[in-house]
């Protein structure tokens, strides 16, 4: 193994337990060292601190992966975190779909696997994983005996790593447009041209949170994607349902998943910049009994977070006006770089300057198939609200 020296006074996050260490971080390595190798890192006082795969063209230079000294990083590494991963989601009951593998909350640092069925759909989110690749695969196929496996790399964070976007089958290819049940309702899926892996698993337990608020009201989802939050209000008895997009390829999705759930008359879709459509309304005399928002990330970066608070608040305070009194705001957030403290301050800031008074039903994250690892504030990224609104 090659080694890895830390600098002095740096070193007490990750010996605490965080995977990753950046470049500047690094006191000295080997000059042979090649993006991808496996290195053993140490503290300035030579202390064993964990093993990890290196790429000194990433701003996150190591990413460890064991901290075992005696544990070897091969191919039956990597089988036995896969099996591990899925003993974990047995025991909690995500058996069908989900997310099998979830980077480094699973000890697979920035590889994510998500289960459909017999469907997997794998990313490898940086070089150092992106080599360990053909023994994914076999893992996959050892496991659970499958044939369909599909990579989904075409994501922009892949050339941060030095490594090309790209997409196609890892077995022999099949239909990839297949279709789930999530909830008792069915959905189309395009593990190919999806969002993401092709369909967003992790608010599958948050849209049972909206079973008892929608029965018989006149329901808003805006940012609808495929319509699976609007379709759950209408199968769980709204009187009423609009979902609202900006991709008219997303509509026309989420058009094909109401007529597939026989719900094609109640739940409607229409292709509408929901920024525009959420200011408009609100000025006008139009209500809804709920409003959903299920926004995009609206930053990936540090740097644009102040916008992105700001867009947060304006759709937000948008749908409050919106609303009947007593109505139910849903609002989610899906980036970790705002925290959940800093997400219901945004709704807080919203509700007084629409002048009205919430009370929260529920507030929680991501399902546990995406489990939260304490420490990693990365795998806190889901946040999920439902508040009654009503005039002050």
């Amino acid at each position: 193994m090659i080694p890895v020296i830390l600098k002095k006074k740096i070193g007490l996050r990750i010996e605490n337990g965080h995977p990753w260490i950046f470049g500047n971080e690094i006191a000295e390595t080997e000059e042979t060292v090649k993006p991808g190798d496996i290195v053993t890192v140490f503290n300035s006082e030579k202390k064993f601190i964990g093993k990890g795969f290196i790429n000194p063209r990433s701003q996150i230079a190591i990413r460890l992966m064991t901290r075992n000294e005696e544990e070897l990083i091969n191919d039956g590494f990597i089988r036995k975190r896969i099996e591990a991963a899925w003993l974990y989601r047995q025991k909690i009951g995500y058996t069908v779909n989900c997310r099998l593998v979830f980077g480094e909350a699973d000890g697979l640092p920035a590889l994510i696997i998500d289960k459909f069925g017999k469907y997997f759909v794998i990313q490898t989110l940086a070089l150092g994983m992106d080599v360990w690749k053909p023994a994914i695969i076999s893992a996959l196929q050892g496991i659970f005996q499958t044939d369909k496996i599909y990579e989904r790399n075409d994501v922009p964070v892949r050339e941060l790593e030095g490594l090309i976007q790209q997409k196609g089958f890892l077995s022999a290819p099949f239909d990839t447009n297949i279709i789930i049940e999530e909830n008792g309702l069915q959905f189309e899926v395009d593990l190919e041209n999806g969002q993401k892996t092709g369909y967003f698993l992790d608010q599958q337990d948050n849209r049972r949170a909206i079973r008892y608020i929608v029965k018989d009201a006149d329901v808003l989802g805006a940012f609808c994607y495929t319509g699976s939050f609007e379709l759950h209000a209408g199968f769980y008895g709204a009187r009423s349902v609009l979902g609202i997009d900006i991709s008219e390829n997303a509509v026309v999705h989420a058009r094909r998943n109401a007529e597939l759930n026989g719900l094609g008359e109640k739940v409607r879709f229409e292709a509408l910049n929901a920024f525009d459509v959420l200011k408009k309304w609100s000025r006008e005399t139009r209500k809804f009994d709920v409003v959903m928002l299920d926004p995009p990330a609206f930053t990936k970066s540090r740097e644009n977070i102040s916008k992105a608070i700001s867009g947060y608040k304006e759709i937000n305070l948008r749908a409050m006006k919106l609303l009947r009194s007593g109505g139910f705001l849903v609002s989610s957030s899906c980036t970790n770089l705002v925290s959940p403290e800093a997400f219901l301050d945004i709704i807080r800031s919203a509700a007084k300057d629409a002048g009205k008074k919430l009370r929260q039903v529920v507030f929680q994250s991501q399902s546990p198939d995406h489990p939260i690892a304490w420490g990693l504030e990365n795998t806190h990224y889901l946040k999920f609200l439902i508040v009654e609104v009503s005039e002050i």
